[in-house]
């Protein structure tokens, strides 16, 4: 019985056994399987599956291996989607996660086994590819890339287009760093977007200089604010067929100690992008009034002022409450401010501009429409808009006296913009015969240095003081 009992014992005790033995195991590959889910989560983007920035770096530190020892060059391609904030704000973020997967699908399917298209964040991809550095295979894949992604997706019953701009360097030709290498092709696909997007450019050292100049004005631009550096130029704009000026258009000049100027095409998009263009606009309406003001009371009775604004003046919602301001601490009336708006702005967020527009323009305030031509130049959309005035480029109008087509297109402008209630502004006057043109063509309105460069205050009093004399 003893020898039973044990023995029983003995079976019931390695029966346990073996069956922990067989969870333990289980167990076991149930870890190693999460491990491998973890491991693959954290190299992995979630909603592509495609590899992220930090397993890029990997995979570039492989390549970058092989290429060297089978005596090849490395390409970053970096792409940007040039219209993918849109999609998502119209049709919802799961739309947008949905172009995401077709075209990670779309890419792929284009790219070797060893090249890697990898998801660096949000909108952007990186492709990894060895190159021969005696052919030039570099193009063709960009032009590729591009193609893709300018494909049309069928997303949520919705025909979706999209395009990219995309930037590229080289291992080792423009180092061997992956950080570094990133942060150039990254320059120079914001080059590619300068350049018009839905293109590709390469990196080469002369945007590095750019990228490091613009980093330096941008150290200097809060300074110059807080310390006035700014100064304000006025160009009179002339009703043509009187010769009377009605308006002076306020133009901001950033002065130098060594007596030049940096360019505002420079600066003022600095200012834009750094949050500092509130502010900066803000001075220049306070300063521009005041200063109309003080024409007024010297005997300029009727004298108008123009001041430009940039789309990221609307975006906080107090445009109105600082021209109100500006207006009030200057005791002028509305009716002697204008605001001159690019087309570009009109295009963008429509809707909450449009609204502000009216509420300004019920004010008594006017709308100029500056630079016509240059953007979407549709006249249609300028009736959403209470504009009075359409300003046409001086690119139309330098070449006026010589080109039958350009005296054809400004024509055309002048008689759209009078059957739309609008007064056109030609900018850029230089010469009489200009001039005489404009006139015969019905234009309205003219600047330019035919009658004066941009002066600043004291220059400004003086040209009209002899205009009158």
């Amino acid at each position: 019985m003893i020898f039973i009992v044990t023995g029983f014992s003995v079976y019931i005790l390695v029966r346990d056994i073996k069956d922990l033995m067989t969870s333990l195991q289980g167990e076991n590959i149930k870890v190693a399987q999460s491990r491998t889910q973890i491991q693959h989560l954290a190299h992995h983007d979630s909603l592509t599956n495609l590899p992220n920035r930090l397993y890029g770096e990997t995979l570039f530190n492989l390549s970058l291996s092989e290429c060297e020892e089978h005596g090849q060059s490395l390409a970053l391609l970096f792409i940007d989607l040039d219209n993918f904030k849109p999609i998502n704000d119209a049709l919802v973020h799961a739309a947008g996660d949905q172009l995401l997967k077709l075209l990670t699908q779309q890419l792929t399917e284009i790219l070797s086994p060893k090249q890697y298209l990898i998801r660096f964040g949000g909108d952007e991809f990186l492709v990894i590819a060895p190159i021969n550095p005696e052919s030039d295979a570099l193009t063709p894949l960009a032009d590729s890339l591009i193609g893709q992604c300018a494909s049309v997706f069928d997303i949520f019953q919705n025909q979706v287009r999209v395009s990219a701009s995309l930037g590229t360097a080289s291992a080792p030709k423009d180092g061997t760093d992956f950080k570094q290498l990133c942060r150039k092709a990254d320059i120079a696909m914001y080059k590619a977007k300068q350049d018009g997007r839905n293109t590709y450019h390469h990196y080469d050292e002369s945007l590095d200089k750019a990228s490091e100049n613009k980093f330096k004005m941008l150290q200097l631009l809060r300074p110059a604010l807080s310390e006035q550096q700014f100064e304000l130029h006025y160009q009179p704009i002339v009703d043509l067929k009187s010769g009377n000026i009605n308006t002076l258009e306020a133009l901001l000049r950033w002065p130098q100690p060594d007596g030049s100027m940096i360019p505002p095409d420079l600066f003022i998009p600095l200012a834009e992008s750094s949050g500092l263009i509130n502010e900066l606009g803000s001075w220049v309406v306070r300063q521009a009034t005041q200063f109309c003001a003080q024409l007024r009371q010297q005997g300029h009775a009727d004298i108008r002022m123009a001041v430009n604004l940039s789309v990221m003046q609307f975006k906080d919602g107090q445009l109105q409450h600082t021209i109100e301001s500006a207006l009030y601490e200057a005791g002028l009336p509305p009716d002697a401010l204008e605001l001159e708006l690019t087309e570009s702005l009109l295009i963008d967020e429509t809707e909450q501009i449009q609204k502000q527009l009216a509420s300004l323009s019920k004010l008594g305030i006017t709308i100029a429409i500056d630079d016509f031509g240059t953007g979407y130049s549709n006249l249609g959309y300028l009736r959403n808009f209470n504009a009075s005035k359409l300003k046409i480029d001086r690119s139309f109008i330098s070449p006026l006296v010589f080109s039958e087509h350009d005296e054809s297109l400004v024509g055309a402008i002048i008689n759209m913009a009078a059957s739309l209630g609008l007064k056109t502004v030609a900018e850029g006057i230089e010469d009489e015969e200009t001039l005489q043109k404009l006139l015969l063509l019905g234009c309205n309105i003219g600047q330019g240095y035919f009658w004066t460069k941009p002066l600043p205050e004291n220059a400004l009093m003086e040209f009209l003081k002899s205009r009158n004399t």
